[in-house]
């Protein structure tokens, strides 16, 4: 077993012990690999150990391993900052983007969304600590964003995302991802149909499924220390 192979399979081994210990039913969280900053190969052996769903954080990098790689089994997340200059590239070359904050930004991923392909995935990104370093929306923002972006004809938006400030205490882990949880759960009783919250990460990824996580992202437990 590569090392890539022996990092996915503890991490699996702990996203299926929290489902256990939070009831939910297995397979209920979907592991996003995030692989920014890794190489081509890095992928392909995750790809061997089938892992099919890649995270990137940057357009370029990205690119330059969807083109190495060719066409395959591989999922590929946008989950950065998102630029409206980079959208042409995001739309016809990634199957989810999760880190829209912008109607801007959400209106031109549909115009730029090639016909010959589905809705692209959306998650909307949700400020949940109040951080000015960080990017996504103020919770009280984002049922009108939701609302706008359901009505784009090139977008499905699945959710919503967030990147809480780090907490050691696992009860103050799981409180960020509450308020995700609920501000979803009124989405819902506005009548959107959403199904991912896309939540927690090496960290404190026990705490995000136990709030209801849907697709955990993680990198370093994988792939190894960042390039």
């Amino acid at each position: 077993m590569t090392q890539i192979a022996d990092g996915l399979a503890r991490v699996r081994a702990r996203i299926r012990a929290a489902e256990e210990q939070y009831g939910r039913p297995e397979g209920s969280v979907e592991l996003l690999a995030v692989s920014k900053t890794k190489p081509a190969a890095a992928v392909r052996e995750a790809l061997a150990a089938g892992q099919t769903a890649f995270g990137e954080n940057y357009v370029q990098d990205a690119r330059d391993k969807q083109e190495a790689l060719g066409p395959g089994d591989a999922r590929w997340h946008f989950i950065g900052p998102l630029q409206s200059n980079k959208t042409k590239l995001v739309a016809p070359h990634f199957d989810w983007v999760h880190s829209v904050e912008r109607e801007k930004i959400a209106r031109r991923l549909s115009e730029q969304r090639p016909s010959n392909l589905p809705p692209l995935n959306v998650c909307i990104q949700v400020n949940v600590s109040d951080e000015s370093s960080k990017s996504g929306l103020q919770p009280a923002a984002v049922p009108t964003l939701a609302h706008a972006v359901a009505d784009l004809p090139n977008l499905h938006l699945r959710g919503l995302m967030c990147i809480p400030a780090p907490a050691e205490d696992f009860d103050a882990q799981r409180a960020p991802f509450r308020q995700l949880r609920e501000l979803q759960e009124q989405l819902v009783r506005e009548g959107l149909r959403l199904d991912t919250l896309s939540m927690g990460m090496s960290v404190d990824l026990e705490a995000a499924i136990a709030e209801g996580s849907t697709m955990v992202r993680v990198g370093t437990d994988i792939f190894g220390a960042r390039d």
